[in-house]
């Protein structure tokens, strides 16, 4: 076992464009996110979502090279959220349509939140498949996505995300 790699240190010498943004306006919602670094080089997720025309996500995504990680079991990640609930999400492919979901309940200070990788259920468009768990064996996708079925704001930071 290897202690940690690095996936993403947000700092200011990254780029936000590294990030994308995807919302519900994809399929005709009215929600909107955005995404910035702020002047400690902290990622910023922030948005409204709204239920409008069957609206109810925003997302954030990074892709990166397909990466093996059959050495890690899990996910750490250091944020700041705002007291809502956020899926961190991965896919091990890039042509993989489903994602691996771990539900977060920030509390609005700063936490390290270790995601085993086993805990990772698979879904596709807010539906549970009947197939296994993440198996960590490669990874090519990491987003993190708010859809709590309410109106809101939100403002999700975030300083870190590596293998362990």
């Amino acid at each position: 076992m290897t202690d940690s790699v690095m996936i993403y240190d947000f700092n200011k010498e990254k780029s936000k464009q590294d990030w994308k943004v995807v919302d519900d306006t994809v399929m005709g919602g009215r929600s909107y996110g955005d995404f910035k670094l702020n002047e400690n080089g902290n990622g910023i997720f922030y948005g409204h979502v709204s239920l409008e025309n069957n609206g109810g996500f925003s997302s954030v995504r990074y892709h990166t090279t397909s990466m093996d990680v059959q050495k890690f079991m899990a996910f750490e990640i250091r944020l700041k959220g705002d007291g809502k609930a956020y899926q961190f999400r991965s896919k091990a492919t890039e042509y993989q349509r489903h994602s691996y979901i771990f539900e977060i309940q920030t509390d609005g200070d700063w936490q390290v939140i270790t995601i085993p990788f086993h805990e990772m259920y698979p879904a596709f468009r807010g539906n549970t498949l009947k197939i296994p768990n993440y198996s960590g064996e490669s990874l090519s996708e990491i987003a993190f996505l708010i859809g709590n079925k309410k109106e809101q704001d939100f403002v999700l930071e975030l300083d870190y995300i590596s293998l362990k």
